[in-house]
Order: structure tokens, then C-alpha cells, then sequence
């Protein structure tokens, strides 16, 4: 009898949903750990990738001069920080370190709820699938990560532009699949019979437009795009600014040339604002907090990107910028879901 009741099926929609917001919160601190981590040039100083003894940093001054002296055969050291002293590894090392050790973290307050639900049998059914999914994700993005510092360690002084682009929005991507989930199961919790969201057009076509936006995003982060000009509206006394670079096709500028890169991020903000507008008039009937918070994220963010580039990429500014690029994204996808749920 005790084995019965220990392995019948006992679904917990309301402590799943919660686990899934604390991961999420836990996402978004990665983010901005890696934001930071590319605004301090810090990237490249770990060299290698250990996924289980990484977790460890050096301890003692001999695994710390190991440490240094594998950075030191890497472009970035020789071609641009040739006599850094080991106490300016040691300062660029600890936020690539941090953001590292974040992602171990990330993975285990996953996976070990994630079986101690389903061991309990605690999952509600239709959402097993889901939930391994989103860890499969994010095991992703940890390959993700080796795979854009590996663009930086033979031929170039820094990552991968794309590369970088692409591990930032799998994370992103990752984290909105988790609210979005965790917004489900709360549904389930009101309503046993709720079955889970759809996307609607608007929904999608709202997500594509933020998309775009987070792209370029990213691509001005991988560039150092945001130091071509301090100035806003103008980009040094122009509208439009030119490429920088010659001999190339358009397409090639649109996701190589800084200038250009700059010049569509901040412009097709605007787009967004826009569509954002149109998602949360559409979300407010309905549920006024996501609307809110829509409305909010938007707002703080547009004056953040303006103060970062008319303060020549400050970086706490530049992180809170990244930090409310994050909710925005959760914002819309509350948005999106609570539209969704009509369908």
C-alpha cells in the first residue's frame, strides 16, 4: 500500500510552475553575467572547456600562472593586452568564471527537480515532454558557449559576432519557453481542465518583430557597434550613418559593418515599440498587470539604450539595459500567452 500511494500520479501544476519562475529569474542573472563579461572584454580568459572540473577556479598561485599562461598563447593577449599583469587576468577571468559557473547551476536547479517531479510521478500529463525539451536547450547553450569562445582562440581577437548572437538568443529563447510553461501550469492550477496556449498571429508576428530586435541587439554587442557614435538621434552629425566598411554587398553590411548594425538597432526599436503597443491593447481586456508590464519594459528600455550610447557604452548602463532587455522578453511573453490562452 505505501508503495502505491508513493508512485501514483500526483500532479503539482502550482510547485512545477514555481520552480520554472526561479529558473527563469536565474536565467535572466546569466544574461546580465554575460553582458558584463563581454562589456569587460572577459570571454576569452578561461581557454578551455572542463564541464565538470571547471567548476573549481585556480587555488593556489601555480594553477594561476597555468591559467594565465594559456591565455597568454591566445590573438586577444598578444595582439592586444601584451603585458597584463596576473592580477588583471585574475579581474577578467572571474567574470567569465562567474557566468560559467552560473550555467553549471542553471543545469542542476533543473535537472534535479525535473527528476524528483517525475520520479513522484508529479507531472501533469502533456507536460513531460516540455519540461525535457527545455532542459535539452539548455544543454544547448552550454555547447553553444564553448562554441562561440572557440571562434576567439586561434585566428581572432575576440568572438564571433554570429556566435555570440546566437548563444544569446537560445538563452533568450530558453527563458521565454520557461515562462511560458510555468504560465501554463499556473493556468492548470486555476483550471484543471485549461489546456495549454496557442500561438495567435499577432502573437507571432509581435514575436518575430522583437526578434529582429534582440538580433541586431546582440549583434551590436559582439561588434562594440554602440561605440561608433555617442550621439542620439544623429550618428555623428548624420542620420544615416554609411558603412564603414567597402567592397562589400549590402546584405554583408547589414550584419557585419558596426555602423549599419547601430543604425537598424536603434531604428527598429521604433517597429517594435510599435507592435508592442498593438500586443498590449490587445493583452489589457484581458489582463492588465501584463500590459502593464509590457508598457513598463519597453519604456525603461528605449531610455536606457539612448543614455548607454550618449554615455559611450557605460557599462552598469549598458547592463541594466541588457537586465530589462531580458524582462522584456518575459513581458511579452505574458503578453502572448495571455492572448494565447483565447485559442
Amino acid at each position: 500500500m505505501f508503495r502505491s500511494r508513493r508512485f501514483s500520479y500526483d500532479p503539482r501544476p502550482r510547485a512545477i510552475a514555481n520552480w520554472l519562475f526561479f529558473v527563469a529569474g536565474m536565467i535572466v542573472l546569466i544574461v546580465v553575467v554575460g553582458g558584463i563579461t563581454r562589456l569587460t572584454e572577459s570571454g576569452l580568459s578561461i581557454t578551455s572547456w572542463k564541464p565538470i572540473s571547471g567548476i573549481i577556479p585556480p587555488l593556489n598561485e601555480a594553477q594561476w600562472q597555468a591559467e594565465f599562461a594559456n591565455y597568454q598563447k591566445i590573438p586577444e593577449y598578444q595582439l592586444l593586452n601584451q603585458g597584463m599583469t596576473l592580477a588583471g587576468f585574475k579581474a577578467i577571468f572571474f567574470w567569465e568564471y562567474i557566468h560559467r559557473l552560473l550555467g553549471r547551476l542553471i543545469g542542476i536547479a533543473f535537472a534535479v527537480p525535473l527528476f524528483w517531479f517525475w520520479f513522484n510521478r508529479q507531472i501533469p500529463r502533456g507536460y513531460g515532454w516540455r519540461l525535457v525539451a527545455l532542459l535539452l536547450l539548455g544543454g544547448l547553450q552550454g555547447a553553444v558557449g564553448w562554441w562561440m569562445v572557440q571562434s576567439g582562440l586561434s585566428e581572432r581577437t575576440d568572438v564571433s559576432h554570429v556566435r555570440l548572437a546566437v548563444h544569446l538568443l537560445v538563452a533568450l529563447f530558453t527563458m521565454a519557453g520557461v515562462v511560458w510553461t510555468a504560465l501554463d501550469l499556473r493556468t492548470l492550477v486555476r483550471r484543471s481542465e485549461a489546456r495549454p496556449a496557442r500561438m495567435t498571429g499577432l502573437g507571432l508576428a509581435t514575436s518575430i518583430v522583437l526578434f529582429i530586435q534582440l538580433l541586431f541587439g546582440a549583434l551590436v554587442a559582439g561588434l562594440n557597434a554602440g561605440l561608433v557614435t555617442d550621439q542620439w538621434p544623429l550618428m555623428n552629425g548624420h542620420f544615416f550613418p554609411g558603412a564603414t566598411t567597402t567592397g562589400q554587398s549590402f546584405l554583408h553590411a547589414l550584419f557585419n559593418d558596426p555602423a549599419i548594425v547601430h543604425f537598424v538597432h536603434r531604428w527598429w526599436a521604433w517597429v517594435t515599440v510599435a507592435m508592442l503597443i498593438v500586443l498590449a491593447r490587445a493583452v489589457r481586456p484581458l489582463d492588465r498587470r501584463a500590459s502593464i508590464a509590457i508598457h513598463t519594459a519597453f519604456g525603461i528600455q528605449i531610455l536606457l539604450g539612448i543614455a548607454t550610447v550618449m554615455t559611450g557604452m557605460n557599462i552598469p548602463l549598458a547592463a541594466l539595459h541588457q537586465f530589462v532587455g531580458a524582462l522584456l522578453v518575459i513581458a511579452t511573453a505574458w503578453g502572448v500567452h495571455v492572448i494565447g490562452r483565447l485559442r
